[in-house]
């Protein structure tokens, strides 16, 4: 037995090192609750339509604001009433300029209404369905030489554009 000798070597346990993993986390815990904050502010809320109630005579007098976006022209209409204006598109697209200031006038003979419908097009690209909803939900107003948002129609909802020409 004298000749079979067995060496052993001495293992020592190892250590489990985290630092580099810590180092990871404290970086990347704050930047992820960073970009949630600020994807939450990116999204714009949207209604839909409620069930139908009996209407009153206050609600009979109350503006219904209806926008019909289609691909040459912006509708402002009023459900009841019909047509308040129609913005034709130029050569650079739709004018929504005029289309804020129109609704700034609105607001000021309406300032109890917080509600618009959108009306569009199958048609119609994303880009411009943003920039009528960013038209119709705030204004900017130079306040004591400051410009700071003031709000026309935030409640937004959307549907799909009436056909013209009497099709199906």
């Amino acid at each position: 037995m004298s000749g079979l000798v067995r060496h052993r070597r001495h293992r020592e346990t190892a250590e489990l090192n985290i630092t580099a993993f810590m180092n990871l986390m404290v970086i990347l815990v704050p930047f992820l609750l960073i970009t949630a904050v600020f994807s939450r502010l990116a999204v714009l809320e949207l209604n839909l339509p409620g069930p139908s109630a009996a209407t009153t005579e206050q609600d009979e007098a109350r503006l219904n604001l209806e926008i019909v976006v289609r691909a040459d022209v912006l509708d402002v209409r009023d459900r009841r009433s019909g047509r308040l204006k129609r913005f034709a598109a130029g050569d650079n697209g739709h004018d929504f300029d005029q289309l804020t200031a129109f609704l700034k006038e609105i607001k000021a003979r309406h300032p109890d209404v917080t509600e618009a419908t959108l009306l569009l097009e199958p048609e119609v690209d994303y880009d411009t369905l943003v920039q009528v909803m960013d038209a119709v939900r705030v204004v900017a107003v130079e306040e004591s030489e400051a410009v700071v948002l003031a709000e026309l129609f935030p409640e937004i909802s959307i549907g799909d554009a009436p056909l013209t020409g009497g099709g199906k």
